[in-house]
């Protein structure tokens, strides 16, 4: 479904049945250890709080890929081309995009796609608002799963180029980030780009201070996903009932996040229940870390080829230009 917000922005709905989202759900609640989808974290409360997080003293990755981003801009146009088709993969605020836009002088189409649907139509109309030059989409999807892109949103000469900041992949295990890149490399086909952020490995206390901020802004963040259920499945959660836990899992490279029961509990989602017991945990979401030749190698066994890689001066966090393999096909 598709309507019109305004001249210069096309929406479509490809938000998964909330059928589906029951399903995972209950799956991920009845299997043990516990877990959840961390995409279950973006609602427009979820969407907002994230922002937040990234205003953090503790949280680098943000500010340190925009640097990055605004360092190596010119080059990126260059790569690109004109007219080029830019597809972001979790929209959100939509801060880094702007950099693109600016460096490519407006001479490309947006493709806007994130799974909170009322955060992606505000942020991409301002966009649009701010940017009349580029036609733009919003795609309300679960990029997470194989889906097609709208073809209206993909008719133009120019290369089709996924842009996925915020070392989202991280979120991913391995083989799940090795599929979710076959995917896109099928996606945008032989030649297509990917300009991608991806956290690096460092010291763990770097890494425990991000996801634990003074604040407790993560915290909220991370409980929030409860209310979203709460609201999307009709559940009974007391988020004040489970606290936050977040940790640099050195052995298998990644940040882990919980939420920890402080007491046995028994809570009604979607018709069932579900028991915990006092200091049990949910996985919520893994971030996992990599170096530079770590990913530039899970990326080959994707169907891609890198082109470019840019870090900081710190080399807390990288940007890679990649492009689609030429015996990938779409």
């Amino acid at each position: 479904m598709s309507s019109t917000l305004l001249q210069s922005l096309t929406f479509f709905d490809l938000h998964p049945d909330a059928g589906d989202l029951r399903e995972e759900v209950l799956a991920g609640l009845q299997r043990t250890p516990k877990s959840l989808p961390p995409k279950l974290f973006y609602d427009q409360t979820g969407s907002e709080l994230f922002e937040r997080i990234t205003e953090q003293p503790e949280y680098y990755p943000t500010r340190t890929e925009i640097g990055v981003l605004e360092a190596c801009g010119p080059e990126i146009a260059r790569l690109a081309g004109d007219d080029c088709v830019l597809i972001e993969y979790g929209s959100g605020a939509s801060r880094k995009i702007r950099i693109l836009f600016d460096a490519l002088s407006g001479r490309c189409r947006y493709v806007a796609i994130d799974i909170s649907k009322q955060h992606l139509i505000e942020s991409t109309a301002q966009l649009a608002a701010e940017y009349p030059g580029i036609e733009a989409f919003a795609v309300c999807a679960d990029y997470t799963r194989p889906f097609e892109l709208p073809a209206e949103a993909l008719t133009a000469a120019g290369r089709r180029i996924v842009f996925f900041p915020g070392s989202t992949i991280g979120n991913f295990t391995p083989p799940e980030a090795g599929e979710f890149l076959s995917n896109t490399a099928r996606q945008i086909g032989p030649g297509g780009g990917l300009l991608i952020g991806v956290d690096l490995k460092k010291d763990a206390a770097t890494l425990d201070a991000a996801y634990n901020d003074s604040e407790g802004v993560t915290a909220q963040f991370n409980r929030n996903l409860l209310a979203h259920i709460n609201r999307t499945l009709g559940a009974d959660f007391e988020a004040t009932s489970f606290r936050h836990r977040a940790f640099y899992n050195e052995a298998a490279g990644r940040i882990e996040m919980h939420l920890v029961s402080l007491r046995d509990q028994l809570v009604t989602v979607a018709g069932e229940p579900i028991h915990f017991r006092e200091a049990e945990s949910v996985h919520t979401e893994n971030s996992y870390k990599f170096s530079i030749e770590e990913f530039q190698q899970l990326a080959r066994d994707s169907g891609f080829r890198p082109e470019k890689a840019w870090t900081d001066d710190g080399n807390l966090f990288s940007v890679h230009y990649m492009t689609v393999a030429d015996s990938v096909s779409g």
